[in-house]
C-alpha cells in the first residue's frame, strides 16, 4: 500500500497490524538526545502557558528512529537502519498527544505507547533491521534541521520515496508482536 505524508485520521484508520507500506514525503529523524530536548522545550513551554518552539510541526508528521551514519562524498545520507523504539517510549506518549502520526523503528512498544496510539489515532512502523545501507537508498534527500551539535543524532529532515515498512501496532490495540508470539507458541 503507497501511502503519502503527511499522515491523516482516514489513513491511519484504514492501516491494520501485518499491513505492507510504501510511505513517500518528509519524515523526521529523531534518537533519545533529540527526543530528551523535544521532550525538555515542550515541558518548558507548557510551565509558562505557550506552545513550544519545536525545530517542525508533530502535526500529521512521522518520526523515524535513526542515527545515520556520514554520507560518502556524494551520497545523500549514510547508513539509515532503525534502532530500538523502546528507548523513545518515556516521551512519546507526549508526542503523540501533539498530534504525531507514526514513528519508525525496531522492536516492541510498551503499554502505554500501544494506549496512546490508541486513543491519539497513530502507528507504529517497523523497518527492517540491518538494512541501513539498503534504506538508506530510498533516502531523496537529507537536512539538519535542529541539534548539529549532537551529531548522528541531530533532527534531520528527510525526503523519502517508497519507503518500506510493515505496520506493527495500529489503533486497534493490535501488537504484531504479540501476535508472531501466540502463533509460534501454537506450532
Amino acid at each position: 500500500m503507497q501511502i503519502q505524508i503527511p499522515l491523516t485520521d482516514e489513513v491511519i484508520e484504514k492501516l491494520r497490524i501485518g499491513d505492507k507500506v510504501l510511505l513517500t514525503g518528509v519524515i523526521y529523524t529523531a534518537r533519545d538526545a533529540a527526543h530528551q530536548r523535544l521532550f525538555d522545550e515542550i515541558q518548558k513551554a507548557a510551565s509558562f502557558n505557550r506552545s513550544p518552539n519545536l525545530p517542525f510541526d508533530l502535526k500529521g508528521q512521522v518520526i523515524y528512529y535513526v542515527g545515520p551514519t556520514p554520507e560518502r562524498p556524494g551520497e545523500v545520507i549514510g547508513s539509515a537502519g532503525p534502532t530500538t523504539a523502546y528507548r523513545m517510549d518515556v516521551y512519546t506518549p507526549l508526542l503523540l498527544e501533539l498530534g504525531l502520526k507514526a514513528t519508525i523503528a525496531k522492536g516492541e512498544r510498551s503499554r502505554a505507547v500501544k494506549e496512546a496510539m490508541k486513543q491519539y489515532k497513530a502507528v507504529y512502523f517497523v523497518a527492517v533491521g540491518g538494512a541501513g545501507a539498503l534504506l538508506k537508498e530510498l533516502v531523496i534527500k537529507s537536512q539538519i534541521i535542529a541539534y548539529n551539535d549532537l551529531g548522528a543524532e541531530a533532527i534531520r529532515r528527510l525526503e523519502v520515496k517508497d519507503f518500506p515498512l510493515t505496520v506493527a501496532n495500529d489503533i486497534y490495540g493490535g501488537d504484531l508482536f504479540e501476535q508472531g508470539i501466540k502463533q509460534y507458541a501454537r506450532k
